[in-house]
């Protein structure tokens, strides 16, 4: 029997991409974007953190203080300020330190979120380059990750030997936050991803040989709307089908907040007219990909309520 379990997660992406770890964005425009001036004097990191936080409060960004501590937490080579030394905040900054922290958090001030800016996130046990305007993973993802995870955990392959030569394939990989988690959690599992976005497709490919992971995924550049017949050529049979597709309804598109619409790719999210338009053409073709032998699923995410909904794919 052929089950498809659609994953319904509350996205607020209307809340923003708040600048919280693994997390997501603001609200509020800013129009201009003029950066203080950089001191003559040296100043510490501590110092530095809070003039660009004041300085982002007086702009309408926000998060204005994660904002900061993120950046220089950064540029101080930690991943929060709470893992910096104490030492090293009190310290004073090199004149070359001062110009690369006024150059990022001046990046900020155009609304640019914090995952662009200092080119990395992090996702579950992973660390991601990232880049625009490929999508940013967002932490309910990493839920995603988890159920695929539990279900691979619940029907083993005949034998009892959980993973073996199992596959799955990722339509929309983005950064490759999901293949690649799902191939770092299972070393038996092999993956095909693709998406129609040259930019993602490069970037999916990067994060892979940074993660030595390359050898176990195929990347493909493949519009899943424009080139069904291709994606069925590209991808043999498979146990698993998982996709954070675009979910958004196009008159909602205008309404997001900057930092999602003047830097993330737009057709990551657009999901058409009614919401469903990639999510209808993933479930025609999910049949014809999924593998005759063992349990199957189509696992996908999208918004609106925490329901599963488990679907007969004959």
């Amino acid at each position: 029997m052929s089950v498809f379990k659609s994953v319904m997660w509350k996205r607020a992406l209307n809340a923003g991409l708040m600048c919280q770890p693994k997390g997501t964005w603001g609200v509020h425009a800013v129009r201009r974007c003029s950066a203080p001036a950089v001191p003559v004097n040296r100043i510490t990191a501590l110092q530095a953190m809070d003039i660009w936080k004041r300085h982002f409060m007086e702009r309408g960004v926000t998060e204005p203080e994660h904002s900061s501590q993120h950046i220089i937490a950064h540029l101080l080579g930690a991943k929060t300020i709470e893992s910096v030394e104490r030492g090293k905040l009190t310290e004073l900054l090199s004149p070359e330190k001062t110009e690369q922290v006024w150059k990022l958090c001046t990046r900020r001030l155009s609304r640019m979120p914090v995952q662009y800016v200092i080119e990395e996130w992090d996702f579950r046990d992973l660390t991601l380059k990232m880049r625009p305007p490929v999508f940013i993973p967002r932490p309910e993802t990493e839920e995603l990750v988890d159920l695929v995870l539990a279900d691979l955990e619940r029907f083993p392959k005949p034998g009892g030997v959980v993973d073996a030569q199992r596959s799955f394939m990722e339509v929309g990989c983005g950064s490759g936050a999901i293949s690649l988690s799902l191939l770092k959690s299972r070393p038996q599992l092999r993956a095909v991803a693709v998406d129609r976005s040259l930019d993602a497709v490069n970037l999916t490919r990067e994060n892979a040989l940074r993660l030595g992971l390359q050898d176990r995924l195929q990347v493909y550049h493949v519009d899943v709307m424009k080139d069904a017949e291709t994606v069925l050529d590209l991808c043999g049979p498979v146990s698993t089908l998982v996709s954070n597709p675009p979910y958004l309804f196009s008159e909602d598109m205008k309404s997001l907040e900057p930092e999602i619409l003047r830097f993330e790719d737009h057709a990551a999210l657009d999901g058409g007219d009614d919401g469903l338009g990639v999510i209808k053409q993933i479930l025609a073709l999910a049949p014809q990909i999924l593998s005759n032998h063992g349990p199957r699923f189509c696992i996908l995410q999208k918004d609106e309520s925490n329901e599963h909904l488990d679907m007969d794919l004959h």
